[in-house]
């Protein structure tokens, strides 16, 4: 298919054809490789961040019992939300991804089911992206504090905190070929990551505990005066949030190659990979715990970076923690990147109050500059309330999981009632869809009532979870905006023209 706005003329690729028949230009330059696609999924999940920053959550909230088997279970259920959400991905390969699907798939009142998928998407992605850097920032002010004695205090966290979003933000503004590259050195850093830690951790402690004791014991140190039934649920939040970020998969599309299957594969290996990777990494952890209640309780603020301490001394303890910390701050870059392109997306269809400014495209660079820093404003100011609410953090990580997976599942909802109307991609699950997405529907309203109750006690504005504030508000002020305003102008996303207006904004970012 060829395509001329007078002045250029050229053969277009499969991905730019496909992309022109949903509506858009290709705005942005189309250089990720599939495994770059699986790496960007694969660094935020990033089983060295999200394992390790709610470590000491999962331990004071259930024990090593739920830590370890609570990571298999989630991790299955999170696998069938991701094989439902890379079956719609593959008929829709576009950067706006999730609420661009459900506009297309609603069989009715398109446009409210995407304003609110998009909704759910953008909070999920600003405080996933808080709470990846934010534990960067726990982790790093742990090490300042062990090697040069940076007290590791609310005030101290913050600072660096706000560095290492400035940092990400820097980096962003690069290009995708530099994103690109980073998330392939990522996807080796965590892998050789976590093959050093579970082998230093498995052969130089003296002492291990008993497997007994790593697959089989429970702890609640939560001060809620509650049974089992009720800590064990609450505590498979550190499972669940690691496993959020995969949407990055469908954002890159518009740079993917192939992006039709390679975007589905992204996601699907992504949960795959650190699946594994994640069990062995904690079952490795929970073995070299050498006092429990010492190190559930460090005066770094840091459970793992205590236990590698107790485990192998000083000196190998901060090595390992070096290596996390390496690992959480390639998270957080990639975390950015893909918060960056869903504002990008949202905003080029007119959802976001100031949509003109967000979704500008650097000439130079190719990328969304104005989205970026967005992205990493939000996640900044999500983070504030750790100044006064030492429970900030497990809030902030809810609202990430929340937000992010009622936004993976409502497409998944509409694919389910939309049948056999659904127009299927090259990457599809067959006759195992309705199973496998009815079932990730059902678990998506299980995780949303758990992660929004009371994680510690007693309850009081020192320890509530905040999260139902976050959540409230936005869904609020979404729906009061759509009410009042948007059912008016929102019609969903829009055809940015004709097949030659595309090829004319592509001529024109030459």
């Amino acid at each position: 298919m060829a395509v001329s706005d007078g002045a250029d003329q050229r053969e277009l690729s499969a991905d730019e054809q496909r992309l022109h028949e949903l509506g858009y230009a290709q705005e942005l330059r189309r250089r990720m490789s599939g495994f770059s696609n699986f790496a960007v999924s694969f660094t935020i999940i990033s089983i060295l961040s999200g394992c390790l920053t709610l470590y000491g959550y999962g331990m004071n909230t259930g024990g090593p019992a739920v830590i370890i088997w609570g990571w298999l279970g989630v991790g299955f259920m999170t696998l069938l939300v991701g094989l439902s959400m890379a079956e719609v991905c593959s008929s829709f390969p576009t950067a706006g991804g999730l609420y661009y699907w459900s506009a297309k798939i609603a069989p009715r009142n398109g446009a409210a089911w995407s304003w609110f998928t998009g909704w759910f998407n953008f909070l999920g992605q600003v405080a996933v992206t808080a709470g990846i850097d934010f534990g960067a920032a726990l982790f790093l002010n742990a090490l300042l504090d062990l090697q040069w004695n940076f007290a590791a205090t609310p005030g101290h966290t913050i600072l660096l905190y706000g560095l290492i979003l400035l940092l990400h933000a820097i980096l962003n503004q690069f290009g995708v070929r530099l994103v690109a590259l980073l998330n392939d050195v990522s996807v080796w850093w965590h892998i050789v990551g976590v093959l050093v830690i579970v082998g230093v951790l498995a052969f130089d402690p003296a002492h291990h505990q008993s497997a007994g004791f790593v697959f089989g014991h429970l702890v609640n140190n939560t001060g809620l005066g509650l049974g089992w039934i009720y800590i064990v649920p609450i505590g498979l939040l550190m499972a669940q949030y690691t496993f959020t970020g995969y949407d990055a998969s469908a954002h890159m599309t518009e740079e993917t190659h192939d992006a039709a299957t390679a975007g589905p594969r992204g996601i699907v290996a992504s949960i795959l990979v650190s699946l594994v990777a994640g069990w062995v990494l904690l079952i490795g952890v929970t073995f070299a715990i050498q006092n429990y209640s010492g190190e559930a309780t460090s005066a770094t603020g840091v459970p793992p970076a205590q236990i590698f301490i107790d485990a192998i001394g000083a000196t190998g303890g901060k090595l390992l923690l070096l290596i996390a910390i390496v690992a959480q701050l390639f998270c957080g870059m990639s975390s950015v990147t893909a918060n960056s392109r869903m504002i990008y997306a949202f905003s080029r269809d007119g959802a976001l109050p100031g949509s003109s400014l967000w979704h500008r495209v650097n000439r130079r660079t190719r990328t969304p500059t104005n989205a970026i820093w967005l992205a990493a404003v939000f996640a900044f100011l999500l983070g504030l309330p750790y100044l006064y609410n030492y429970t900030a953090y497990a809030a902030v990580t809810s609202i990430a999981t929340i937000g992010l997976y009622i936004a993976y599942v409502m497409p998944t909802y509409l694919r389910l009632r939309r049948g056999e109307e659904f127009r299927r991609g090259p990457w599809h699950l067959g006759r195992w869809s309705y199973l496998v997405g009815w079932t990730a529907v059902v678990w998506v309203v299980i995780i949303t009532i758990l992660f929004l109750l009371p994680q510690a006690g007693p309850i009081n504005w020192k320890t509530f979870n905040y999260a139902i504030f976050a959540v409230v508000a936005v869904v609020g002020f979404a729906g009061i905006y759509w009410l009042v305003s948007a059912r008016k102008w929102f019609t969903g996303p829009k055809v940015q023209g004709t097949p030659e207006e595309l090829a004319a904004i592509e001529s024109d970012l030459k």
